[in-house]
Order: structure tokens, then C-alpha cells, then sequence
């Protein structure tokens, strides 16, 4: 059986995407209806569907759909979750890690919902430093943990391709409530993911 992919994507919205792309390449002064470019338009409309598909997710249903009463108090730590963004001032990407923790108060969410609700913010045009702050209220009003850490370590493409053009910067936002608050907590969260933010 030969290869088979199935997507989804808005007709109306597809066109119209397609529409300004085909300006802004003649806009250039590209050719748009040359071969290399003919089909251009139409997969960039898909694509920036595909990455800002986060508009159309809710991120605390996803956290909801996976909730379990458990006993466990200790910290949960999902480390190294891969993360690929859009800066909303220049729709360039920026793309690196983020490392997420909870402290259960009573009650556990999967763990694969961790990442899921990282890709549902991050599917939306972004600056860092909102980002971490979202997944951070998201986790932390929905499952009601003792505490919640949320690191986001990146690269800009804004930073690296054009502007100050510097190839090796990072950037590095936190965010940490409840517990976290705390330097122990804290200290003990950041060592587990080889942060040296303390």
C-alpha cells in the first residue's frame, strides 16, 4: 500500500493565505508562477495553519482529560519537552526546551499531557517570556499542584538570521509558583534539570 497523508485545513482561509503569499513573493520580486514557486503560496498557507494551530486548542480540556486522584507529593519532572514557536514581531521561528514540574496536591495529570499543552501554546505567535507564563497559569489553575516551574530555554531565529545576528545566544525565561517559591524547592527543581539559574 503506497504512502497515504491525510490534512485538514480550512478552504476559506487556506485561499486567503495563499492570496497574500503569492503577493508578497511577486512583492520580492520573485516570479510566483514560476515551477519552483507555482505550489508555493498554497503550502505556505498550510504550514502557517499548521503552526498556529494552538488558537484552535484548549489546553486546560487536554490537562482535564487526563486528571487522577493519587496520593503521590513529590515532584514530578518532565525535562527536555522540544518546543517550536513563532515570534509574533518578526513570525520568524524560535525553538529550544522547556522543562516543566508539579508538585501533586491530591491529584496527577499523565504525563503526556505535559507536552501537549507546551505545543498548544507554543502553536501560537509568541514572545518567550508570555509563553512560559501560559503554561505556567494553565498548569497551575487547572490541576491546582502545591507548586508549579516552568524553564523555557531558546533559540531566536529573529536574533541568529537577521537584526544583531548573533549564531549562539540563548534565551532563558522561569516561572514558578506555589512551593517553587521557596529556595529549597527551587534549588532542588533546577538541579534535576541542570539549570544554572540558581
Amino acid at each position: 500500500m503506497g504512502y497515504k497523508r491525510f490534512e485538514e485545513y480550512n478552504i476559506k482561509v487556506t485561499d486567503e493565505l495563499k492570496n497574500g503569499y503569492h503577493t508578497i513573493i511577486s512583492e520580492l520580486g520573485e516570479n510566483p508562477i514560476r515551477e519552483g514557486l507555482k505550489k508555493t503560496p498554497e503550502r505556505a498557507a498550510k504550514a502557517m495553519q499548521f503552526l498556529t494551530q494552538g488558537y484552535h486548542q484548549d489546553p486546560a480540556k487536554i490537562l482535564k482529560s487526563a486528571m487522577f486522584r493519587e496520593g503521590y507529593s513529590d515532584m514530578v519532572v518532565v525535562k527536555d519537552i522540544e518546543l517550536y514557536s513563532l515570534c509574533e514581531h518578526h513570525m520568524l521561528p524560535f525553538f529550544g526546551k522547556a522543562h516543566v514540574a508539579y508538585i501533586p496536591d491530591g491529584q496527577i495529570v499523565g504525563l503526556s499531557k505535559i507536552p501537549r499543552v507546551v505545543d498548544v501554546f507554543a502553536r501560537r505567535l509568541q514572545v518567550q517570556e508570555r509563553l512560559t507564563h501560559d503554561i505556567l497559569e494553565c498548569i497551575n489553575e487547572t490541576v491546582r499542584p502545591q507548586g508549579v516551574a516552568v524553564v523555557i530555554e531558546a533559540s531566536h531565529m529573529c536574533m541568529m538570521m537577521r537584526g544583531i545576528q548573533k549564531q549562539n545566544s540563548v534565551t532563558t525565561t522561569s516561572g514558578f509558583r506555589g512551593v517553587f517559591e521557596t529556595v529549597e524547592t527551587r534549588t532542588e527543581f533546577l538541579r534535576l534539570i541542570g539549570s544554572d539559574l540558581s
